[in-house]
């Protein structure tokens, strides 16, 4: 990966602006927008971050794709069919697909990349969730006898592919939608292993194309003239720039030098709203805000412990004072508008007063040996933004009233979660879940034991991995919820992760950008924008 530190983003940006100018003068269309940070792969079966998502959607397509809606529309799949028993789903792929070097895109280069994400040699962090696909999970774990031959995936033809599943899954198109079911191109990725940070390497099969990486100073995407619909994308080019600090982000679109944001500074959201109007943009999202704690060491390992900190956690005073009424205070680690549930889990304390909190908080300290002069010494990690900061310091006063001192490490959002996916030792740890499909089982398989990918704080309970299997074989779909609540109380009273904030999306939207719409996914594809005069 080229190597480019911050010192050097500003040569590479003059040296963007001079190549953009010269496009704009040839009457291209560029886009410019905001993004999380710098993606630490671009390869769809290692990648684990919504940054790389709204990166992964421009440059391939699934089978199917989200719209600007959210609603699941076809994308490499032009229709699709399901058995009666719901196990053999048969798409039927476009006659024009092809990758971005003009190879056509046949159902083969799908099974071969179903195969790839599942074998265990990839590594890949996402693999358990095509867990559905009849042999994935015996595959991926390495099982006594498995073989990548008897995955569930085959190619018919060359425009046909079946998926058998190992029973019948109601969110199976939405998880299609995902990264991991992203196809890549055969030969590149057994050659070159789909190094991020050379254009050379990719051959993708999206609306762009990857044509320049600088890390901490931008990513360059260029329509893809081989795509199914090139006529129908607006956007000639669209630069990506990192942008953790929030602040920075906000001014840079106000100079028009962003059309698109995806965060905004809390502190600012006021001001903002009111000189910007409805430039900016709050809607409801599928995603949840947590404090990961390591359940696999002490004095983390004591639910009493877990339990105190999270009663301390003001979550109504960090909504509203911290993200300025952005975001909701979470109580339950399911947020609202999840599809195929019910009621939702929440904390037994919710409606109790502060005083009420921390006084149960002092007495299960006092309970697990602190307090009296003995503090609870913690190691708060998180990812470099402004509100994260902010919330991180409000905790740690709230925290520091029980008897808690915190320190704290603060990393950029390539670090971080690098950091945590690699198995760094932690206390405890910001951490975001966006639901990659509308349904319970996304949130709650964080918490399984063998979730080697997720389960950072290696949380293990043998009666909610019970539940979550049990939950897997239920057909119905109102017992299956019954099942998952109970896995959902258990995880929610245990507090292995503690939820504090249930995101809104929240975005800063040029008037010149067309056919921009937020939704639950957060899906923000760049060939459906367009950009007015």
């Amino acid at each position: 990966m080229l190597d480019v530190t911050r010192r050097h983003a500003p040569f590479a940006f003059a040296a963007l602006l001079a190549t953009l100018r010269a496009a704009a003068a040839q009457g291209s269309v560029i886009f410019h927008r905001g993004n999380d940070g710098d993606p630490e792969t671009l390869d769809p079966h290692r990648t684990s971050t919504v940054a790389e998502a709204h990166l992964l959607r421009d440059l391939r397509e699934g089978l199917v794709i989200h719209n600007m809606r959210g609603e699941v529309v076809p994308g490499v799949a032009e229709s699709w069919t399901a058995s009666a028993d719901g196990k053999l789903w048969r798409f039927s792929l476009r006659a024009n697909a092809k990758w971005s070097n003009g190879d056509p895109l046949r159902a083969s280069d799908f099974v071969y990349s179903f195969k790839r994400i599942v074998d265990p040699e990839t590594g890949a962090k996402y693999a358990n969730l095509l867990y559905p696909i009849r042999k994935a999970e015996a595959i991926h774990k390495a099982a006594i006898g498995s073989s990548l031959d008897e995955l569930g995936v085959r190619a018919p033809d060359e425009r046909t592919l079946e998926i058998e599943l190992e029973r019948p899954t109601p969110y199976l198109l939405e998880l299609l939608t995902h990264q991991s079911a992203l196809p890549v191109h055969p030969a590149t990725a057994a050659k070159a292993g789909l190094a991020p940070a050379d254009p050379r390497s990719w051959v993708t099969n999206g609306a762009y194309r990857l044509k320049e990486f600088i890390p901490n100073s931008h990513i360059r995407l260029d329509r893809n003239p081989h795509f199914h619909d090139a006529a129908g994308v607006k956007i000639d080019t669209v630069i990506f720039y990192p942008a953790p600090d929030l602040i920075a982000a906000a001014r840079r679109f106000q100079a028009g030098e962003l059309q698109l944001t995806t965060d905004i500074p809390a502190e600012q959201f006021k001001e903002l709203r009111r000189k910007l109007g409805e430039q900016v943009r709050i809607g409801p999202y599928l995603a949840t805000y947590f404090l990961i704690i390591n359940t696999a060491k002490q004095p983390f390992d004591d639910p009493r412990v877990r339990r105190a900190l999270s009663l301390q956690i003001d979550r109504d005073f960090i909504a509203d004072r911290i993200w300025g009424g952005t975001m909701l205070p979470a109580y339950g680690v399911i947020p609202p508008h999840i599809g195929n549930y019910g009621e939702r889990a929440e904390m037994d304390f919710r409606y109790a007063s502060v005083l009420e909190r921390e006084d149960e908080a002092k007495q299960l300290l006092a309970a697990a040996g602190f307090g009296n002069g003995v503090p609870l010494h913690i190691e708060l990690r998180f990812n470099t933004t402004d509100n994260n900061r902010h919330t991180a310091e409000a905790i740690a006063e709230q925290w520091h009233a029980i008897g808690v001192e915190t320190r704290f490490v603060e990393t950029d959002f390539r670090t971080h979660f690098a950091y945590l996916r690699d198995g760094g030792d932690f206390d405890v740890a910001r951490y975001g879940w966006i639901g990659d499909y509308s349904d319970p089982q996304n949130f709650l398989f964080l918490f399984q034991s063998d979730n080697a990918g997720f389960n950072i704080g290696k949380y293990a309970n043998p009666r909610f991995d019970a539940l979550m299997k049990l939950a897997a074989d239920e057909l119905d779909i109102a017992r299956r919820a019954a099942i998952l609540r109970e896995a959902d109380s258990i995880v929610t009273t245990e507090q292995p992760w503690i939820p504090v904030l249930h995101y809104s999306t929240k975005n800063l939207v040029s008037p010149k950008l067309a056919g921009f719409g937020q939704n639950l996914r957060g899906a923000i594809p760049t060939r459906f924008l367009s950009l007015k005069a």
